[in-house]
């Protein structure tokens, strides 16, 4: 089968299941289970009480639970799945843009790397402090924070951004088995490095610093050098009512992590699978080398404390995260649940758009039995 990229805009060359080695009647319930176990999270983003579903659903107390970003209603279930590049299976609006919440970290790792190769960051273990242009890493707990650290959700930072104290998302968990039952509580700080947190403070503060290196807006970069060379269109990357500095003169908005308070990508289907496409190939599209092959090596390998975290995507190691599906499998992952899933070992990237978070490894299961043996 050929390196098939699609060309700009939506036209995307399709492939009968047959010939990408799939069974139609099999691939046809893939579509078919999504629809039947779609997200849990009202179509309005918000509860019957008036509550915030980005907030609400990690239990966030007030007054921390005010939306800063904007927010926009949810589309029904959609979902693309490729095959070589082409697509096997389609369904629902895979135009729409969507919130995508945390897949959106996943493209803070891929700019981290752009700004390595492009030597605005010298080495991931220098320290944040002699690269930023505020006081938010002065102090010796937060002087020691390394861009390693940043990038593995290790970093213990401590402070406020954007009228969000660290604290919030402290005793935070992410992943198989994850309880927000203390989320919110104190506890003593570890030394930068030694613990893993899923913590969208800190998070932001790594988007604020990437933003001060590249001295650019993020959205910016990423359109001109990723974006605009895949033939993504039709996605914004927002930050919040409060996250504009200025630097060299020019205001600048310090976009967010994700949709916890609002904010985050917009984004089609078609344009997430794009992405995923090119991690997938290695950073190469159709000739170009987009994104450092090297750099996406680095961006998959597990983090020491947190094996199925790598910088930003999530990973399967030893099948601890979806036990259905390859070892080999790497993941961008957002809340209420959206995805991109790479299976290198079938030549497969599947985005899928509002799944139930508990029916997500059922999913994969569907998706590989369809494949033929």
């Amino acid at each position: 089968m050929s390196r098939y990229v699609p060309p700009s805009g939506q036209e995307w060359e399709t492939i009968e299941p047959q010939d990408a080695g799939f069974d139609p009647v099999k691939l046809a319930q893939v579509a078919a289970f999504h629809v039947a176990n779609e997200s849990e999270w009202p179509r309005s983003m918000y509860h019957p009480n008036g509550e915030y579903v980005g907030t609400a659903y990690i239990q966030e107390k007030p007054p921390f639970n005010e939306v800063i970003g904007p927010v926009s209603e949810r589309g029904p279930p959609a979902g693309m799945l490729l095959k070589g590049g082409r697509v096997v299976s389609q369904w629902g609006d895979v135009a729409r843009p969507d919130m995508t919440f945390s897949v959106a970290k996943s493209f803070l790792g891929i700019l981290a790397g752009l700004a390595l190769e492009r030597g605005l960051i010298r080495s991931l273990d220098d320290r944040a402090a002699d690269y930023a242009l505020d006081d938010g890493f002065s102090g010796p707990h937060n002087s020691a924070i390394t861009w390693r650290h940043l990038l593995q959700q290790t970093s213990e930072w401590e402070g406020t951004l954007w009228s969000k104290p660290d604290a919030v998302d402290r005793n935070r968990q992410a992943g198989p088995g994850a309880s927000n039952a203390r989320k919110g509580e104190e506890r003593e700080l570890r030394p930068p490095g030694s613990h893993w947190e899923y913590n969208d403070v800190r998070v932001n503060r790594l988007s604020l610093s990437l933003l001060q290196v590249f001295r650019r807006p993020l959205p910016e970069v990423l359109n001109e050098a990723i974006m605009e060379p895949i033939g993504a269109k039709g996605w914004e990357w927002r930050g919040y009512r409060n996250s504009t500095v200025e630097i060299d003169g020019r205001p600048m908005e310090s976009v967010s992590g994700g949709g916890h308070w609002g904010g985050g990508l917009f984004i089609p289907t078609t344009v997430l699978a794009r992405v995923g496409l090119l991690i997938q190939r290695g950073g190469e599209w159709n000739g170009r080398q987009l994104v450092s092959q090297d750099w996406i090596a680095q961006m998959c390998e597990p983090c020491a404390a947190n094996p199925v975290y790598s910088f930003m995507w999530w990973l399967n190691t030893q099948r601890r995260l979806y036990p259905s599906a390859p070892e080999s499998s790497v993941f961008a992952l957002g809340a209420g649940n959206n995805l991109i899933w790479l299976d290198p070992e079938h030549d497969t990237v599947l985005v899928v758009r509002w799944i139930h978070k508990e029916k997500i490894d059922g999913l994969l299961a569907t998706t590989l039995a369809a494949i033929r043996g």
